[in-house]
C-alpha cells in the first residue's frame, strides 16, 4: 500500500504544480513547432545550373541520354569527359548540381531528392531542346532510373545507359588517391566508407545496358559506346 500510496501522491503532485494559488489550472506552455525549412525555389535552380553548362547550343534532331550508373571511384565521370571528347554532350553531373545549389552539403535525404528534382528538370528540357545530355550520377536505385527511362522515352530520346565497374581494389586506391589530393576534375566528397554503404543498396539494372570497366581500357569502351549511340 506504501508503494500505491506514494504513486497516487506523485501524479497529485503532477497535477497540483499546473494550478495556481487561486485554484485555477494552468495551462502547460505550448511546445515550439520547429522552424520548416526554407521553400525550395526549383525555377531559379534550374536557372543557375543551366547557366553552368556547357554545349548547350548544339541541338541536334535525334536527341540522346546517356544515363550512367555506378558506385563512387568507378569511373563515371572520368567516361563522361571522355564521351565529350567525340561529341558535343551536356552533361548534368550530380556532384556539381549539388555542391553549386548547397554549399556545403548535408547529404540529407531531402536535399538529395531536391538534387535529383533539378537533374531530371534540366534533362527533360535539354531533350526537348534536341541536345544530347549524359546524366553522370550513381544511380543506383531503380526506381530513381525508371524516372530517366521515363524521361527519354517521352522526348523520343536514345536511351544508352553505361554501367561502370572497377574492381574494389582499385577503387579503394582511387578513393584514398581522393582524400589526400583532390583532381581539379573530382569534386565528389564520397570515401571508402560511402563506397561500402551505397554498395548495399546498389540494384540490377531492368533495361539493357552497357558494362565498362575503367581499370582497363577505356577509349576501346567509348568507341564502343559511340557506335551505339549512332546506330
Amino acid at each position: 500500500m506504501g508503494v500505491v500510496a506514494e504513486k497516487v501522491r506523485n501524479v497529485q503532485y503532477s497535477q497540483n504544480i499546473l494550478k495556481t494559488r487561486t485554484g485555477r489550472v494552468k495551462e502547460a506552455p505550448a511546445a515550439r513547432k520547429p522552424h520548416p525549412p526554407p521553400k525550395f525555389d526549383l525555377e531559379r535552380a534550374v536557372a543557375i545550373i543551366e547557366g553552368k553548362l556547357k554545349n548547350t547550343s548544339e541541338t541536334t534532331a535525334y536527341p540522346v541520354l546517356v544515363m550512367l550508373s555506378g558506385l563512387p571511384g568507378t569511373g563515371k565521370s572520368y567516361l563522361a569527359r571522355k564521351l565529350c571528347e567525340q561529341e558535343p554532350f551536356v552533361v548534368i553531373e550530380s556532384d556539381f548540381v549539388r555542391k553549386t545549389l548547397f554549399n556545403p552539403p548535408t547529404y540529407s535525404a531531402r536535399e538529395s531528392a531536391l538534387v535529383h528534382k533539378v537533374c531530371h528538370t534540366l534533362i527533360d528540357r535539354l531533350l526537348k531542346r534536341g541536345l544530347r545530355v549524359i546524366f553522370d550520377a550513381t544511380n543506383l536505385v531503380e526506381f530513381q532510373r525508371e524516372y530517366v527511362y521515363r524521361l527519354a522515352d517521352r522526348n523520343g530520346a536514345k536511351l544508352v545507359i553505361v554501367q561502370t565497374v572497377a574492381p574494389e581494389e582499385v577503387v579503394r586506391e582511387r578513393l584514398d588517391k581522393r582524400t589526400k589530393a583532390r583532381d581539379v576534375h573530382d569534386i565528389s566528397d564520397a570515401d571508402w566508407s560511402v563506397y561500402a554503404r551505397m554498395k548495399r543498396r546498389q540494384q540490377p539494372i531492368g533495361r539493357p545496358h552497357l558494362v565498362v570497366d575503367t581499370s582497363k581500357d577505356v577509349d576501346e569502351a567509348v568507341r564502343k559506346i559511340m557506335r551505339v549511340i549512332q546506330k
